[in-house]
């Protein structure tokens, strides 16, 4: 990795310099899926932010490099955890007389001796400017290869919406996503081709950098220190993956509920030289019904009864999701009223043999009274049953 030119890596993740290495791993993942470029395709801004997070992931989550990055407030590979902890000393005791033993640096063309820095105060624009000639030596360089090793792939996220009934009953479904696939050319390698000489330090594995009247030998950030590089795949132009849509079939257990979240394991983005492909998770939307409402394991449903059903009792017909079954209807239901219609909801996804309810909310149907014996039997009916209903709306005032 080249060095890093004093990026706040807590705040790009947006987590404290105290963070566990749990919560880093979170704030991550969290905000790999906002800024992917598969969730936001031609964004070049979102593109570059999910690289600074990438960035910041990498030496945050890595103990040997996350410590450097506090000592230094950068981080570059050229750094061990010695020489930062040494410069660190030297800046926290505030003055810049004493050495520090950075291994393959030539200080000899400085002034103030050879191999030391000047002897100037702390407040001297020399030593106390050296944090600052490392960063712009390092973040002119080159920028490093990808590094070499197994790289796992990304997760992914989608929304899958199913139908009423396969949600309840369980089946096949299909979603088409976007997402990277191995490359075919150069099988996730990245590069094809034999290794040739690197043309940045000659083969030698080394590139000399100057800052002011310092002079660095530096391991060559094209190579890696091994003066050989290979050709990047002109399929995949050295990423190892390449864009693919795809249509995924997916497995719905009977009683899926909305929002219930699947795991599909290895369908995320492939991964690079080897890595493991993430997984793909989908977040189930279930579609509605124009008599059933669903809510949890329970069914809901308003069912219209008469006038003599609801004040006399009956047994009356009405749907589930299993087809007809008979309801009894109390003597005096009243409208509005709910009836429980045990184990004649959803089965359980979670618990096999559990099931829900039907909710029956009664809706008592006033007739329309089209002849005058109808009219006369309901006054009749009316003076038989005498009661004002609204009475104990004025005994509350």
């Amino acid at each position: 990795m080249p060095t890093t030119a004093n990026k706040d890596y807590y705040a790009l993740l947006g987590v404290k310099k105290t963070a566990t290495p749990e919560e880093i791993r979170k704030a991550f993942r969290k905000a790999a899926r906002k800024y992917h470029p598969d969730v936001n395709p031609g964004d070049k801004k979102a593109e570059e932010r999910f690289k600074e997070i990438s960035e910041a992931n990498d030496v945050l989550s890595d103990e040997k490099k996350r410590k450097i990055y506090d000592q230094l407030g950068f981080y570059s590979d050229q750094i061990d955890p010695a020489q930062a902890e040494a410069y660190a000393r030297q800046q926290a005791a505030g003055s810049g007389r004493a050495p520090v033993d950075f291994d393959g640096f030539d200080f000899s063309g400085f002034s103030g001796g050879a191999g030391a820095p000047s002897s100037s105060g702390p407040g001297s624009s020399t030593w106390g400017s050296f944090k600052d000639i490392f960063s712009g030596i390092f973040s002119g360089a080159h920028e490093a290869h990808k590094p070499h090793g197994p790289q796992p792939g990304t997760d992914l996220e989608y929304q899958a919406t199913v139908d009423f009934w396969t949600a309840i009953r369980g089946g096949q479904a299909r979603i088409q996503i976007d997402r990277q696939e191995t490359c075919p050319t150069c099988h996730g390698m990245a590069q094809t081709g034999g290794p040739m000489t690197c043309p940045e330090c000659g083969g030698t594995g080394q590139v000399t950098q100057m800052g002011g009247r310092m002079k660095f030998n530096l391991q060559c950030p094209r190579c890696n220190g091994t003066g050989r590089i290979s050709s990047d795949c002109p399929t995949c132009h050295g990423e190892g993956v390449v864009n693919r849509t795809e249509t995924v079939e997916f497995r719905i257990k009977a009683g899926t509920r909305d929002g219930q979240r699947i795991r599909l394991a290895g369908k995320g983005n492939a991964g690079v030289r080897g890595g493991a492909p993430g997984d793909l998770f989908l977040i189930v939307r279930t579609g509605t019904h124009p008599v059933f409402t669903r809510v949890g394991d329970d069914i809901h449903i308003n069912v219209p009864v008469t006038v003599a059903e609801a004040s006399l009792g009956a047994k009356v017909d009405v749907p589930t999701i299993d087809g007809r079954a008979q309801l009894k209807i109390p003597p005096g239901t009243q409208s509005g009223q709910k009836l429980r219609m045990r184990e004649r909801g959803v089965e359980n996804a979670q618990n096999s043999g559990q099931r829900g309810d039907e909710i029956v909310t009664v809706d008592v149907t006033v007739p329309h009274l089209q002849d005058e014996r109808s009219r006369e039997i309901m006054r009749e009916l009316a003076k038989l049953n005498p009661g004002d209903p609204r009475a104990k709306l004025f005994e509350k005032m």
